[in-house]
């Protein structure tokens, strides 16, 4: 296994200088707000080491809604908490609004945490205060930037521009739809109410970019439909670019588009049929019922892509292998009519 990691890394360093000799560096478009190349992430303890991303690629474009599924294991939250800055790559290029996170200072990862990005986790332990009311949760973060603030080298001329965090608290607990909650605690709200505090904390630094990790996990379908549709609310009227990692495949369904992490790698993504999508986002959803028929639809309104890799690789689902019923890991690939046809060697 170290072998196999070894060579790995020495591939990508031997292609970061190609690409640095050749100036052909690749910068980051006005348009995407993630830039993925070749990333790669391994995790070390005394004895193991642990390969999470593959040399995986990935672009978001800006004001994209979307959702990263995977198993267990797949790399996805890996690749989430490296996008949010919560962990650097092994190796690779990761760009995000511009900046290099690759290349940054601990220092400037913390400004780029506080000033671009927003969090939004399953466990509402890591999101809320139980002892506080809604609207003090929601406060708890206006007061800390409120006093960085002020304590920052131009604090004296901006002495008079301070923020009103009751007021602002108030507008994003409105946005959420949760400002007749606002002097409820945690014990007096439901799971999805607790995650919709969490969102409007998320969007107290007025992030660019929203991630959020399994935010449906600990809900019911009707409330996760809710959630789902105040992200939609947000992609909207706000123009956020939003991330959301989800084992819960009926979720993934209803963004614009899934990208399907495997072995650290894309292998696939699904694209939503833009008039499906246009239904969607003007849908209500009222019963159980209901939502289970929009799922079914919406199903069946995406069309699924398999992801070729810089080196021409492709990865075939569990489903098709086992059609091929193959008895070996060899396959047959051959051109007929225009088109790349796999089959099985034997006939089988």
């Amino acid at each position: 296994m170290k072998g196999k990691i070894a060579q790995t890394l020495r591939r990508i360093k031997e292609y970061q200088e190609r690409k640095k000799n050749s100036n052909a560096d690749v910068n980051q478009a006005e348009d995407e707000m993630i830039r993925c190349e070749n990333l790669v992430k391994i995790y070390k303890t005394d004895e193991v080491e642990v390969m999470a991303l593959q040399g995986l690629d990935l672009v978001v474009k800006r004001g994209e809604l979307m959702a990263i599924i995977g198993n267990s294991g797949s790399g996805k939250s890996t690749l989430l908490n490296m996008i949010g800055g919560l962990a650097k790559p092994s190796a690779g290029k990761l760009y995000v609004g511009g900046k290099d996170l690759f290349r940054m200072s601990e220092r400037e990862l913390v400004d780029y945490k506080k000033n671009t990005v927003g969090f939004v986790w399953q466990n509402n332990a890591r999101n809320l205060f139980p002892y506080l009311t809604a609207q003090q949760n929601v406060e708890v973060p206006l007061l800390l930037q409120e006093r960085q603030r002020k304590r920052g080298k131009n604090a004296s001329k901006e002495k008079n521009h301070t923020i009103d965090t009751e007021k602002r608290a108030l507008e994003l607990l409105q946005l959420v739809g949760m400002e007749h909650k606002k002097n409820n605690r945690l014990s007096e709200l439901s799971g999805g109410e607790q995650q919709r505090i969490a969102i409007a904390i998320a969007l107290s630094n007025n992030p660019d970019l929203l991630l959020a990790d399994e935010p449906t996990g600990a809900v019911d379908m009707r409330t996760a439909a809710m959630i789902l549709d105040l992200f939609r609310k947000l992609n909207t009227e706000l123009g956020l670019t939003i991330v959301i990692v989800t084992h819960d495949p009926n979720l993934a369904n209803k963004v614009s588009r899934v990208v399907r992490i495997r072995d650290g790698k894309i292998s696939s993504e699904q694209l939503m049929k833009e008039n499906i999508k246009k239904q969607l986002l003007e849908a209500k959803t009222f019963s159980d019922e209901e939502i289970k028929k929009q799922l079914s639809d919406i199903t069946l309104s995406h069309e699924e892509f398999t992801v070729l890799d810089r080196n021409g690789r492709i990865q075939l689902n569990e489903d098709m292998l086992k059609e091929l019923h193959l008895s070996g890991n060899n396959l047959k690939v051959e051109m007929v009519d225009g088109r790349i046809v796999i089959s099985n060697p034997m006939g089988g």
